[in-house]
């Protein structure tokens, strides 16, 4: 075949995948409730079973050839610190661990792993900064964590002693700009001078928000900071830029809005959570509907092995991160608007559940299974009725 007509026959290809994958929000159905109940029992069973014997979730045995950079130990040490206290979250979030003796043992189990390991994380090397996830999710995990302890005193000083741990350790990984980043390419120096993704920012100004929530003191000066790098990486129709030093080249394809699908979700709720008043019910619904309507630009980089290879530069690890914290701006909505904007979620979500009970949307050495499961879980636990 001429080389050009293959490149366009390929192109129509993908392009009809994605269309394939366009949905149209008044056309989804709710999942029917049992069948609901039932993709989540799978996922939580898929978690009980796949829990490290030593309580923690993913590892770096499955490799490919395609790895992204992670310096041992510490990066892989910040992967599984992270994935293990999205998988705990899930289980708190879906009542799996409150109705089923096997998901209250794995609970119980990671806890004590969780709270034991998580302070031991640290930065993977000059230019690696993952631990960034390990702190935001470490602290997300800690707060319902925190409130089921209410009747142990003993246990709840632990826990609040490493979520200040934590808060301490995002002080110090601070970009000198603001915000939060996980690579340094830059200076490589004590006090990052890393260019902060907006999402990045965006999940640990959420989960600060859940400590201070929960009484644990929050410096407001790191949080004011944070605010004003994703203030700064915002365009006037709520798409945020990938990172800081894209304001030079707003037009990039991952700067567009179909590269922000996965990402102005949590950008938009880390606003509003901090009091951003401009960030309405309007906006979540505006992006709301976006995800749907145009779930194909995630959909088409789901599962693919290079990061940010799909149209509009979109990751795979995108995917279930985007529509976890989607679940999580609908929350922000009337019943109503809720409702509706959760049912579509799930009407998603559901048909794309693996036969081993898992989601993933990342190869990413043994970890993708458990935290695509952990935020898929957490997702359609808000679709309940």
């Amino acid at each position: 075949m001429n080389p050009r007509r293959f490149a366009a026959a390929a192109c129509a290809g993908l392009l009809a995948a994605g269309a394939a994958r366009a949905l149209d929000p008044a056309r989804l159905q709710p999942v029917p409730p049992a069948e609901l109940e039932a993709a989540i029992a799978r996922g939580v069973a898929f978690l009980v079973r796949h829990q490290n014997p030593g309580g923690s979730w993913g590892s770096a045995h499955q490799t490919k050839g395609l790895n992204i950079y992670a310096p041992v130990p510490a990066a892989h040490d910040a992967f599984r610190a992270a994935v293990t206290a999205l998988a705990l979250e899930a289980l708190i979030e879906t009542g799996a661990a409150d109705k089923e003796p096997a998901a209250g043992a794995a609970l119980a189990k990671g806890e004590a792993w969780l709270l034991a390991n998580l302070p031991r994380v640290r930065r993977s090397s000059p230019d690696a900064l993952y631990n960034v996830w390990a702190h935001a999710y470490g602290i997300a995990a800690l707060v319902p964590l925190d409130r089921r302890a209410a009747a142990d005193p003993a246990r709840r000083r632990q826990i609040r002693e490493v979520l200040a741990g934590q808060i301490n350790w995002l002080e110090r990984c601070e970009s000198v700009n603001g915000g939060w980043g996980y690579y340094d390419s830059r200076v490589g120096a004590q006090h990052p001078a890393t260019s902060s993704p907006s999402f990045v920012s965006a999940t640990v100004l959420i989960a600060l928000r859940a400590a201070q929530d929960d009484g644990c003191p929050v410096p407001a000066r790191l949080v004011q900071r944070a605010l004003a790098s994703l203030q700064r990486q915002r365009k006037p129709d709520n798409t945020y830029l990938y990172a800081e030093d894209f304001r030079w080249r707003t037009m990039t394809p991952i700067s567009r809005p179909g590269g922000s699908l996965g990402r102005s979700q949590a950008c938009n709720l880390a606003l509003r959570l901090w009091g951003d008043a401009s960030i309405t019910p309007a906006v979540f619904q505006e992006w709301l509907d976006r995800l749907v309507a145009r779930n194909g630009w995630l959909s088409i980089g789901r599962k693919r092995p290079v990061p940010h290879e799909s149209w509009f530069q979109v990751a795979g690890y995108f995917y279930y991160y985007g529509h976890y914290y989607a679940a999580r701006c609908a929350d922000q909505l009337d019943p109503g608007p809720r409702r509706a904007a959760q049912d579509r979620l799930a009407a998603i979500i559901v048909p794309l559940q693996e036969t081993d009970g898992s989601w993933w949307d990342y190869p990413l050495y043994d970890y993708h299974r458990p935290y695509g499961t952990a935020f898929a879980l957490m997702t359609l636990a808000r679709a309940r009725r």
